[in-house]
């Protein structure tokens, strides 16, 4: 299976790579109508495979990475056109973790590991007011917008370290603490959580939210302190690692 960063090297040192697409064949269809040195694939080869991955992880790529070639490395091959794909690694990197918050991708927020609030005030409830006007289209606008805008960049390698990063230490947690009965109210908060890790400029299904910046930032900023809110159509609760803070309903 082909991983980021991948790319192809033609034999006068043209590379060729585009975010969003990790397979070999794929960039070779996408590009052999530009160059005819990567239209023949028999030997001897005028263009080769490459791959540079990182050694730590995605999550990381401040760290080392490696070098590989996917198939023989050709005979006219020189240090030179390594060089040449390393450099376009760089720009590739660059596209790409533009649009993650890495910092907190590695270490994701979990509410249940934060002191709630000794009281819920005005202020609580302004955000869990807000949360409600807007919570509906929060998983379809978030699924929507992160595989528009971050998946068709980073594709499976990186998209899957960010997903399994906030999973594994939240997820899991959030589910364990609330508990199978209301798992299905406080998950959208989990998706505000998810889309807020992602530098997205434009939101789907957002059209009629009257807001600047991240659209579901109220839950978020719940989140953050320790709450998590569920509905059960009728009554509002706001869940922290002590159990339930606060129910009842929104006035108007």
């Amino acid at each position: 299976m082909c991983r980021a960063f991948s790319g192809l090297i033609t034999m006068e040192g043209k590379v060729y790579w585009q975010a969003g697409i990790d397979s070999h064949e794929d960039l070779i269809d996408k590009f052999r109508g530009k160059d005819k040195l990567l239209a023949d694939d028999e030997l001897p080869a005028t263009f080769c495979r490459f791959e540079i991955t990182p050694n730590r992880g995605y999550l990381y790529p401040e760290k080392k990475w490696t070098f590989e070639f996917d198939d023989e490395k050709p005979k006219w091959w020189t240090i030179e056109f390594e060089k040449s794909c390393w450099d376009a690694q760089k720009k590739w990197k660059k596209k790409v973790y533009s649009l993650i918050n890495l910092k907190e991708a590695r270490n994701p927020i979990n509410p249940f590991e934060i002191e709630p609030p000794k009281r819920i005030t005005k202020k609580h409830l302004k955000l869990l007011k807000k949360w409600d006007s807007v919570r509906d289209s929060v998983r379809a606008s978030v699924w929507a917008s992160v595989w528009d805008s971050v998946w068709d960049s980073v594709r499976d390698s990186v998209r899957d370290s960010v997903w399994d990063s906030v999973g594994d230490s939240v997820w899991d947690s959030v589910w364990d603490s609330v508990g199978d009965s209301v798992w299905d109210l406080v998950g959208a908060s989990v998706w505000a959580y998810i889309g807020s890790i992602f530098k997205i400029k434009k939101w789907k299904y957002t059209e009629n939210i009257k807001t600047k910046g991240y659209p579901f930032q109220s839950a978020v900023d719940l989140w953050k302190m320790g709450l998590v809110p569920s509905y059960d159509g009728e009554i509002w609760r706001l869940h922290s690692k002590n159990g339930i803070e606060w129910e009842g309903t929104l006035k108007q």
